[in-house]
């Protein structure tokens, strides 16, 4: 689905400076999006309905319930039938045998991952995942972080429209936004943008990775699952967040701001533009 399935418009009414006025406002969309695997039903997220292969990739690798792209044979999008508020979408996504048999045994319910990351899960074990390890490459310098954030906005036309979306964005290591992805919930559109950089097959080794948001556990999380060594994020990151990325490797940088921003973990290796990884 296009981004334009992702707003409405809508009659409101705005109140400034004490006079009323009727105007046509744009509001996100959010739906159900239900992950099916093998016609199985795994996990129900509230999400914005575009970019769903990429959403449905970025999910399967990120969560662990395939190791590559080539472990799914298909992906095929169905309108839920329903008669609730929001109609859903059901993405039916067809995998090995082997990984279907081990999606199995998890015995995972994870409705409602954009509020908690965690809702569902049948213990602490299960919870608090063990990490992949990164490779260690040098962080994004400090004029790279600045030129990304000074090219977010302008490449967030959902949130421009809405003000209601995150982005997730793939940054080269000038700074330079080469891809965006958005989404009503900040878990998803990382996921969508993992997807989308394994379906084009991009490069990830001399870029990094910035989140329109806090950088949560899961955040660090689904970056090192794909094997990004650099993560920065607009706000702060949370504390558990800041010891799965010591774990890692993983360069996590927080509060990116124009002018300003803050190193909460580092992989030792110097922040140049002219490394060579």
């Amino acid at each position: 689905m296009s981004a334009d399935n992702c707003y409405h418009q809508s009659v409101v009414s705005r109140w400034h400076k004490g006079q009323t006025l009727d105007a046509l406002d744009s509001i996100a969309e959010e739906i159900p999006v239900a992950m099916v695997y093998n016609g199985i039903s795994h996990a129900v997220m509230m999400a914005s309905p575009c970019d769903l292969e990429d959403f449905a990739l970025g999910f399967s690798l990120s969560e662990g319930i395939i190791q590559k792209p080539q472990e799914i044979y298909g992906i095929d999008l169905m309108m839920a039938d329903t008669e609730s508020l929001a109609a859903g979408i059901e993405i039916q996504i067809s995998i090995t045998t082997q990984r279907s048999m081990q999606l199995k045994q998890r015995r995972r319910n994870l409705t409602g991952r954009t509020g908690c990351g965690l809702c569902g899960a049948e213990s602490l074990q299960q919870a608090i995942r063990p990490v992949r390890a990164v490779a260690p490459r040098p962080s994004a310098p400090p004029e790279a972080i600045e030129n990304a954030i000074r090219q977010l906005t302008e490449n967030q036309p959902l949130q421009s429209i809405t003000g209601a979306c995150h982005g997730a964005a793939w940054c080269d290591r000038s700074g330079n936004i080469l891809l965006l992805k958005e989404d009503v919930g900040r878990h998803n559109a990382l996921d969508k943008l993992l997807g989308a950089l394994q379906r084009l097959q991009i490069n990830l080794a001399g870029g990094f990775v910035l989140v329109s948001s806090r950088a949560s556990y899961e955040m660090v999380h689904k970056a090192a699952s794909s094997g990004i060594s650099t993560l920065v994020a607009v706000s702060a990151p949370t504390h558990l967040a800041l010891n799965l990325a010591k774990q890692a490797g993983l360069n996590l940088i927080g509060f990116a701001r124009p002018g300003r921003h803050v190193i909460y973990n580092q992989s030792g290796l110097s922040p140049t533009k002219d490394n060579e990884d």
